[in-house]
C-alpha cells in the first residue's frame, strides 16, 4: 500500500473533525502529490505529542524556524510506509527518545494550519506516543531546545493547538 492509500484509509477511519478530516481527504482527491512537500497548494504532514502519562508531562521541541514550543513532527518521507510511521520517525528523530510507542487508536487530531510560501498549508495528523520512563531525550537540528513540560504548563509555553492535541490525548488516555 503507497502512503498515500494508507493516508486515505487512515481519514476515512478517523471518526472525530467531521469537516476537517473532509477537507484533508478533498485535498487528497485534489492532490495526488498531497502528500508531499512539493505540493504547494499544500500537503499532509505527520506529528506525534511526546508524552509521559506516569508523570503528567510532554516533551516539546522549540522550533528552530518558526521558534515555537511544538509537539515534534514534520513532513512525510518516501521511505514511509503509513502515517504512523512517518509520526513515529519525526518523533524520534526530533527528540532523540528510543522506544517511543504511538497511542492506540489512529491520529488523535487533525490540525491544518498556514505556512510561509511557496506552500501554503500544512494538514497535519497528530498522534501521540508514549516515552518509555527515564528516557533521556537530545536535541536535533531542527530545534533550539527540547525540554519536558508538566501537562499544567503546556498552555503557558505553547499555542491553543498544542494545548487542544494535549487535551485529546489526555482524554484518549
Amino acid at each position: 500500500m503507497s502512503l498515500y492509500d494508507d493516508a486515505v484509509l487512515v481519514l476515512k477511519r478517523y471518526e472525530d473533525q467531521g469537516e476537517l478530516r473532509q477537507a484533508y481527504l478533498d485535498h487528497l482527491a485534489e492532490h495526488p502529490d498531497g502528500m508531499w512537500k512539493a505540493c504547494e497548494d499544500g500537503h499532509i504532514t505527520a506529528s506525534a505529542l511526546v508524552i509521559e502519562p506516569e508523570r503528567g508531562r510532554v516533551l516539546l521541541t522549540l522550533h528552530r524556524k518558526l521558534r515555537m514550543w511544538l509537539q515534534m513532527g514534520g513532513h512525510c518521507e518516501p521511505q514511509d510506509a503509513s502515517l504512523q510511521a512517518a509520526a513515529l520517525r519525526e518523533a524520534t528523530e526530533e527528540s532523540g527518545v528510543e522506544g517511543l510507542t504511538l497511542l492506540p487508536g489512529g491520529p488523535v487530531r487533525l490540525d491544518r494550519h498556514a505556512i510561509p510560501a511557496p506552500c501554503h498549508w500544512h494538514f497535519d495528523v497528530q498522534y501521540a506516543a508514549v516515552a518509555p520512563p527515564g528516557a533521556a531525550h537530545a536535541v536535533s537540528e531542527e530545534s533550539l531546545d527540547v525540554r519536558w513540560f508538566g501537562y499544567d504548563e503546556v498552555a503557558t509555553v505553547a499555542d491553543e493547538s498544542v494545548v487542544r492535541l494535549l487535551e485529546a490525548t489526555r482524554a484518549r488516555l
